[in-house]
Formats: structure tokens, sequence, C-alpha cells
């Protein structure tokens, strides 16, 4: 079993917990086949059973807690400090370990705004807090250590989701390819799950809306499953919202495309103006993505140029962190709104893989959406893939 991924999460946190200056984080799970943890897979590479206590410190002690018949997988890690196996409770080997550590915060995984830092169930809470009744120990949110963690993406990380960013790019030059008239929402998400298929690849969200096509003025916009309903016609647009899990890493890529009616030599001023805007708007996104910056400002750049150019504003972030998920957690590029908690006041990093995306209704014509995946560095961004520069045409 490969643990490059684990090995290189595993070194990272204890340099968080250093900077953050937080004296352990524990992961504590169990039956995660059905109750996961979104944490769990950055630091172990199977899921668990019986109860387990994963122990990360910012001295770099490390200790796995697990039942006699999953100790192994730990074991074959090679990086645990102590793997200790248990029969009947975890609670005695759990409690002795900590007395030991004598930290003064333990970080769980509990979070009000991030989803990806939030898998210690409440039953799970409840347990631990019975376990250690009458300790000196203070229980903290992890979600700040989690969201630096899951957002900076190591070497290895990167290196994956480049790999499933190009094999969707080249997907999409398929689909130009298979574009026609007289070809339903439906028919074109069957085509893409075909290449997938070729691919031994599965899509990054639902398959029941990955792809999401879009065609034409009368298509529902969002999480929406494909229709046999909507039929490609000549004069109106096609967009595809699309990603593929490739070695447990994911792409996420809008693309839109023209149906160019014969006899038409330009694309028609409404449609152009929309894709420039919609383009116009993920670079001022750009611009202002760098180490340092507030989620939300990001957010500000696009949302201002949209509505500058006379849209209305889109009703969602600009940007999001990908990784092992479509919606990888930490801080999001989008506006200061209730239903996002503090995820838009969180900072971004280098090492963070974002999504740019955002879309207007052209009337008559159809939706117009980009969404680009993008790396931040210290000196700059990086295009994960090949940026949609100009809109996609097919003649016919």
């Amino acid at each position: 079993m490969d643990y490059t991924i684990q090995l290189e999460k595993i070194q990272q946190a204890v340099g968080i917990l250093q900077e953050k200056n937080v004296d352990l984080w524990l992961t504590f799970v169990r039956e995660t086949e059905h109750n996961a943890d979104p944490a769990l897979p950055l630091i172990c590479p199977v899921n668990v059973t019986w109860h387990t206590a994963l122990i990360i410190t910012k001295s770099g002690y490390k200790v796995a807690i697990a039942g006699r018949y999953e100790i192994v997988n730990f074991e074959r890690m090679g990086c645990w400090d102590e793997c200790i196996k248990y029969d009947q409770s975890i609670q005695p080997a759990l409690v002795e370990v900590l007395d030991r550590l004598a930290p003064q915060q333990i970080a769980v995984n509990y979070s009000e705004s991030d989803t990806a830092a939030d898998g210690l169930s409440h039953g799970m809470y409840l347990t631990l807090q019975r376990y250690l009744a009458g300790k000196p120990y203070q229980l903290i949110s992890a979600d700040g250590i989690l969201n630096s963690l899951r957002g900076r993406k190591t070497p290895a990380e990167i290196a994956r989701i480049r790999a499933a960013v190009a094999l969707t790019d080249d997907i999409i030059g398929r689909i130009t390819k298979y574009l026609k008239p007289g070809l339903s929402e439906l028919e074109i998400a069957n085509y893409v799950h075909g290449e997938y298929a070729k691919e031994g690849v599965i899509p990054s969200w639902d398959t029941a809306y990955c792809p999401t096509v879009t065609i034409g003025p009368d298509s529902p916009q969002g999480h929406v499953s494909p229709s046999a309903q909507y039929i490609t016609a000549p004069g109106q647009t096609v967009r595809i919202d699309q990603g593929v899990v490739l070695n447990d890493y994911i792409s996420d890529i809008q693309r839109v495309w023209y149906l160019q009616p014969a006899g038409e030599t330009s694309i028609p001023q409404p449609v152009q103006h929309a894709f420039d805007s919609v383009r116009g708007a993920i670079m001022a996104a750009w611009d202002v993505l760098k180490p340092g910056v507030q989620g939300a400002v990001v957010d500000d750049a696009a949302r201002n140029f949209i509505v500058a150019a006379g849209y209305p504003e889109y009703q969602h972030a600009v940007g999001h962190h990908i990784g092992r998920t479509v919606h990888d957690g930490s801080t999001l590029l989008g506006p200061r709104w209730e239903r996002y908690g503090q995820t838009p006041f969180g900072i971004v990093e280098a090492g963070n893989c974002f999504t740019l995306e955002l879309g207007v209704h052209v009337p008559g014509y159809g939706l117009v959406s980009l969404e680009e995946d993008v790396l931040v560095t210290e000196n700059g961004n990086e295009w994960l893939g090949q940026p949609q520069t100009e809109i996609i045409v097919v003649k016919v």
C-alpha cells in the first residue's frame, strides 16, 4: 500500500501544531465505513471498525491506538512512535497515553463552519468527555489545524490533482468532437460517463449530476440531474460542469460551447459579452488571489466585476478548495453570508488549490459559465490545467 500522502500529511500536521501552538491533535473514530471523519484519510489509508485514537503532538510524538485486529495497519505505516492495541475498551490505553503526554489542550475534529473539519460525531464527543471526566485537558476545535492541513497541499497531492485535471481536459476535447444538434442533456451525460468508464475513473461528485449539463435558455441551473427534455440546437450554448476522481484526488471544471448555425461567422454579441465578463471576473479574482488574503476579498473582486459588467450577483462563492473531495473544506472564496459561517474569513495560503467559477444567463441562448482549477504559490498562481480563454465553437 502507498502511504506517501499520509506520511506527508502527518509530518505537515506536526509543523502546523507547532505553528499554532496546540499541544495535541486527536482524531477519534469508529465504524468509518458509514460514519466517516473527513480528516481520517489524510493520516490513515484505511477505514477502521473499533474505536480508534490517532494522536499527533507538537513535539512530533505520534501514537495510534486501535483494536487488536486493526493495529497492524498502523504498524505497517512505519511512522507512529507507538502502536497500542486493545480488546475490550480503548479507554484505559487512551487515558494512560494522554496522562503521560499531559497536554493542556486537545484539538478534536468539530467545527461550526467547516464541514471537512467536523468529523467527530456527537456520540463520540460524549464518549470522549466521559472517558476524560475529571481530567484537566481542554477540548478545543481542530478546525484551525485542519484548515491548514487540508488546505496546504503537499507535492504528492498537487501532482495527483494535476493528473485529474489533465484527464478532464482531455475528456473536454472528446466532448467537443461529440457535440452536435439533437443531443439531449441525458445523452451527453451518458457519453461522458462512458468516457469515465474507459479511463477507469468515477465522477468527482454524485453520479446523478456529474456531469451537470445545461442546454439552451430554458434548462434549470444548479446541482441538477441532466434531462432528456432539453435538446441541443443551433444558436444555443452548452455548458458542462464535471470532474473525475483519479488516485483519490479530483478535478472540477466547467466549459461552455456555442453551436454555431450554418452561415453564421461570429458569436452573437450577447454571448460574447457574457463570456468576456465571466472570464474577466475570474481574472479579477485571480489577480487578488495570493497568500495572506482573506477569502471574501477574492470573492469581492469577482462579484464587483460581474455586477459592473451589467449582470446580477451570482448566488454562491466564486471559489472553493479541491483535493480529496470536490468541496474540500478550509477557506472559502465566498461572500460574508451567514450560511458560510467563518469560512470566507479564512486566509489563503501557499499550496491551496481552488476553483474559480461563476456564470451568467443569456436570454435566448443559455448559460455562459466557466470554472478553472488553480494552485496558489508563494510567488504567484498557476493554472492546474488549460484555462478556457474563448468560447468553444461547434459549427453545425
